[in-house]
């Protein structure tokens, strides 16, 4: 059996966990991801 984790997913748990026990980090958390997000999509990472 053969398991594959995607990035997205784990990156969305990790930072639902950290939101939950720091919710100050919600805006950077926010921040960060659509930079990346915003990034990969400019320099055609192609899937996300």
């Amino acid at each position: 059996m053969n398991m594959t984790i995607s990035l997205a997913p784990l990156v969305s748990l990790i930072a639902g966990i950290l939101i939950l026990v720091v919710p100050r980090l919600l805006n950077y958390i926010v921040a960060i991801y659509l930079i990346v997000i915003g990034l990969i999509g400019l320099f055609g990472g192609g899937r996300i």
